[in-house]
């Protein structure tokens, strides 16, 4: 029986193969084991709080005051950009995170606490449910920045506010009187969200 030999640059092409192949795996392994950049952390930030929005863990008054936070946190970023030539020095960076992560545990302690937003089987209630969700999808989709965000559920917030008075004073019950501001209320909101969502400003 005949033995093969194998040619050298048979094997040379071989090992080279297997070079190219571990360091590229190498490589893909160390991009995935980079931490997200800041501009990644806000977009992540703000899906998270979208979410809680959605799914009731986070009320009105905690998103407004998340987002608060976020908008606090990126006119912070603006400042230290315009001081640097557009830039963030290593310190800047270091701060940033810092603050990002205190937003995150934020946001991870107001959806797992107690409070749930409540909005109620009736007209009002389905109305105050879905301007949340089209607030949600703002938020979601960058077309709404924090700042927006905050004012426009502080709105909400200070009409829930003004519907709670309201129930109080008449045994749990809106007068058709009180319904008709509180239409006109939504109504205005309604324009608001609508206005911010398509003035090209955005969230991230």
């Amino acid at each position: 029986m005949k033995s093969k030999i194998i040619p050298a640059v048979t094997v040379l092409a071989l090992s080279l193969a297997t070079s190219f192949a571990q360091s590229g795996a190498t490589t893909s392994t160390a991009n995935s084991q980079q931490p997200p950049t800041i501009q990644q952390r806000k977009y992540n930030q703000q899906q998270r709080i979208a979410n809680g929005i959605d799914n009731g863990s986070l009320t009105v008054g905690e998103t407004k005051n998340l987002e608060r936070g976020e908008a606090n946190l990126n006119r912070e970023e603006r400042g230290m950009r315009a001081a640097d030539n557009g830039k963030l020095t290593a310190a800047d960076r270091t701060r940033l995170n810092q603050q990002q992560n205190a937003l995150s545990n934020k946001i991870y302690a107001d959806k797992h606490n107690a409070n749930n937003a409540h909005y109620g089987n009736n007209e009002v209630g389905q109305r105050r449910l879905a301007q949340q969700k089209r607030i949600a999808n703002g938020i979601r989709s960058g077309k709404m920045t924090p700042g927006e965000a905050t004012r426009t559920e502080g709105k909400e917030q200070h009409l829930n506010r003004q519907i709670a008075g309201m129930r109080q004073a008449n045994g749990g019950k809106l007068t058709p009187g009180e319904h008709q501001k509180v239409n006109q209320e939504q109504n205005k909101l309604s324009k608001q969200i609508y206005a911010q969502k398509h003035n090209g400003k955005t969230g991230f």
